[in-house]
C-alpha cells in the first residue's frame, strides 16, 4: 500500500496565475451549444437569444455535427474568444481547440454535473457564467491527455469503465457509494489486464479500479470530491485491487469507517506521467464518455495549457488555491461517487 505524498509523487507546486484586471474585450466571441445537454438547458435559458444580446455568436450543435469541426471552423472565421455550453465531455473537446490556438475559453455549465465548472469556481449558474464574455478575468489552468485525447476531469479504467457501457450505468449513477462498492470491486467483478508502475517502484498487473485525474482530488476534505486547484501540473492517480471476497468485505468495512486508505490493495499518488499497457484494447470512461483505446496508454499533464475566462465577479469570490503536496487519504466511498459520474456532488 502506498501512502499519499510518497512514491513517485512529484511535489510540484504552482500558484494560480490570473490577471486581476478585466480581460480585453473580444472582437468575435463565439459560444458553441449542445441543445441536448443538461436536459435541454440551452432552450430553457434561451442561451441563443442571450448570446445575441451580448454580441456573442451562438452556434448550435445539430444532428450529425462534429463539435471539433465546428470549433475549428469558428476559429478559422476569426473567433478570438471561444465558449462551450454543455457537459464536461463537450467542454474537453472544445477546450482542445481553444488551447491549440491559444484562444481564451469560456465554460458555460449547461451539462448535468458540470464538475469542471465547479472546480474552476465558475459554479453551476448558466446565465451568470455568460458574464465572462463581457467582464471576465483570465485564469491559466492545466489540461490532461491520454494518447493525445484531452480530458478536463478524469479517465477511469477497470470495473467502472466496463459498467459505463452497460444499461446498469444509469442506475449506478443514483446508487449510494456503498451500494456501488460490490459492482466495482466485489468478488463478481472481473479485474482487468492493466499494467502500470506503482509509486513504490513495483509493477501492477491488474486493477479493479484505476483512476487518472487532471490534478488530484481531495475527496477526504469534502463530500463533493473537489480539486483544490487546477494549476499544479499534476495527475492524480488512485488504484484499487481486491484479491477475493474476504478482501472486498474488508474494504467495505474500512470504507464505511472512512479509512479505506488502510486497505492493502489501495494505492494513491501524484505524477506528471503514467504509462499503462495491456494485452488487449483498454476500455475507459473519459469525462463520462465511454471510449476504447489501443495500448499502450500514456497519460500526461499539460501544465498551463488552457486560458479560461470566467466572470470577474466569480474570481473575486474564488478562494486562493492551496499549495499541492500529496493528496490526503481518499475514502473509497467518495471515489465511488466520483466514478459513478456524480463527481461526489450530492
Amino acid at each position: 500500500m502506498s501512502h499519499p505524498g510518497t512514491g513517485n509523487a512529484t511535489g510540484v507546486q504552482r500558484h494560480a496565475r490570473h490577471v486581476a484586471d478585466r480581460a480585453p474585450k473580444a472582437t468575435h466571441p463565439v459560444l458553441l451549444m449542445n441543445p441536448r445537454s443538461g436536459g435541454g438547458k440551452m432552450a430553457r435559458f434561451r442561451l441563443d437569444d442571450r448570446c445575441r444580446d451580448l454580441g456573442v455568436q451562438p452556434i448550435v450543435l445539430g444532428p450529425g455535427d462534429d463539435l471539433l469541426t465546428l470549433a475549428e471552423a469558428a476559429v478559422a472565421q476569426g473567433c478570438d474568444l471561444l465558449g462551450m455550453a454543455g457537459g464536461d465531455g463537450s467542454q474537453a473537446l472544445v477546450a482542445t481547440v481553444a488551447a491549440r490556438h491559444r484562444i481564451p475559453f469560456v465554460v458555460v455549465p449547461a451539462g448535468t454535473r458540470n464538475n469542471f465548472a465547479r472546480d474552476l469556481g465558475v459554479g453551476t449558474g448558466v446565465v451568470g457564467s455568460l458574464a465572462a464574455f463581457v467582464d471576465g478575468v483570465d485564469l491559466r489552468v492545466d489540461l490532461a491527455e491520454v494518447n493525445g485525447r484531452v480530458f478536463v476531469n478524469n479517465a477511469s479504467m477497470g470495473a467502472y469503465a466496463q459498467l459505463v457501457r452497460s444499461p446498469r450505468y444509469r442506475d449506478a449513477k443514483v446508487r449510494t457509494a456503498v451500494e456501488l462498492l460490490p459492482d466495482l470491486v466485489g468478488p463478481s467483478a472481473a479485474s482487468v489486464d492493466l499494467r502500470y508502475a506503482l509509486p513504490g517502484g513495483g509493477q501492477a498487473t491488474t486493477a479493479h479500479v484505476l483512476l487518472v485525474s487532471n490534478n488530484p482530488y481531495d475527496l477526504s476534505a469534502s463530500p463533493r470530491g473537489a480539486r483544490p486547484r487546477l494549476d499544479a501540473g499534476l495527475l492524480g492517480v488512485a488504484s484499487v485491487h481486491v484479491l477475493d471476497g474476504a478482501e472486498a468485505k474488508q474494504l467495505a468495512a474500512l470504507a464505511a469507517a472512512g479509512h479505506s486508505e488502510l486497505f492493502s490493495g489501495w494505492n494513491e499518488w501524484t505524477t506528471t506521467q503514467l504509462d499503462v499497457t495491456s494485452g488487449q484494447p483498454i476500455a475507459l470512461g473519459i469525462d463520462g464518455e465511454a471510449v476504447t483505446l489501443d495500448p499502450p496508454l500514456t497519460f500526461v499533464s499539460r501544465p498551463g495549457a488552457l486560458v479560461v475566462r470566467i466572470a470577474r465577479e466569480r474570481v473575486q469570490r474564488r478562494s486562493t488555491p492551496s499549495a499541492v503536496g500529496g493528496p490526503r487519504p481518499v475514502p473509497f466511498s467518495a471515489l465511488s461517487r466520483l466514478l459513478s459520474g456524480r463527481g461526489g456532488h450530492a
